[in-house]
């Protein structure tokens, strides 16, 4: 990778973007105003996994991404929480380096109250090796099963158990993918050449969590690993099976940390959360 010059990338920028917060930032109360306590229902459905297996090179951060913190609490946690916060899951999988395993729950599971249980998964070398390795850990005891990027941590538990609901309550549908419509104009490019510019009404910008029922979701993964095909979401796997799967509209602040001006709108968005704490 080429030497990175845009300023936003140096370690100086994520080094003052803390900064942002006051010292009085009251983090218990700032949990409790996204919802974030555990519970678990008597029988739940559904399991979870956390990807955060990437290697943070785009983020310039080496080892990664998912332990980066904000608000003073790795985003990896913000990610979990949440989870733990929705009754019907029954089990959190997040699926990390093996060799770090470690490293991640010192500071970013063990130090926090989950009531859910946690389990490690070891990562693969794609992202759909370390979803297979993921769903491995889950029984089929669990009907339902939710795929989220580690890398996304204002997820709300609201969405994700909407998500769950929307295929619960659509017994023909096999899935649903939280995605949000595209804003900008697309154009179709050939050879540096524009060719088209497509309705972009029927355009939606894909993100996660993403839920599926476990047995089609097994299926989808079988069938990739003996064609060869690797998707580039979750959802392609059980598309191109015929599966039905829905769309579940999310927001726009469900941001995925990829590059450092993305942490810089993340503590942004946290700073909004608290001055909304505020003025209640």
């Amino acid at each position: 990778m080429g030497k990175i010059t845009d300023p936003v990338f140096q370690p100086e920028v994520l080094a003052a973007a803390p900064e942002l917060f006051d010292d009085d930032l009251d983090f218990d109360a700032l949990t409790q105003s996204m919802g974030l306590q555990g519970v678990v229902d008597a029988h739940p459905q559904t399991a979870a996994i956390i990807l955060a297996g990437g290697t943070g090179e785009r983020f310039g951060r080496d080892g990664g991404k998912q332990l980066v913190e904000i608000a003073g609490k790795p985003i990896l946690t913000w990610s979990a929480e949440a989870f733990d916060a929705v009754g019907d899951i029954g089990l959190i999988v997040i699926v990390c380096p093996e060799d770090r395993f470690d490293e991640y729950l010192k500071r970013a599971v063990d130090p926090f109250p989950f009531v859910t249980p946690v389990v490690l998964a070891p990562a693969g070398s794609i992202r759909q090796e370390s979803a297979f390795s993921g769903l491995e850990y889950v029984s089929d005891d669990f009907e339902f099963v939710v795929l989220h990027d580690g890398a996304r941590p204002l997820i709300s538990p609201g969405l994700i158990e909407h998500t769950i609901n929307t295929v619960k309550g659509n017994i023909d549908c096999d899935g649903a993918v939280v995605a949000h419509p595209a804003v900008d104009t697309l154009k179709v490019v050939e050879d540096g050449v524009i060719v088209g510019t497509p309705d972009r009404s029927v355009f939606w910008n894909a993100q996660t969590p993403q839920v599926f029922r476990t047995g089609i979701y097994r299926r989808a993964h079988a069938s990739a690993l003996s064609d060869g095909f690797v998707g580039t979401d979750d959802s392609s796997l059980i598309e191109r099976l015929g599966g039905k799967v829905l769309v579940v509209e999310g927001k726009r602040d469900n941001i995925k940390l990829t590059v450092p001006e993305d942490y810089i709108m993340l503590t942004s968005a946290v700073r909004a959360i608290r001055a909304g704490l505020r003025s209640e």
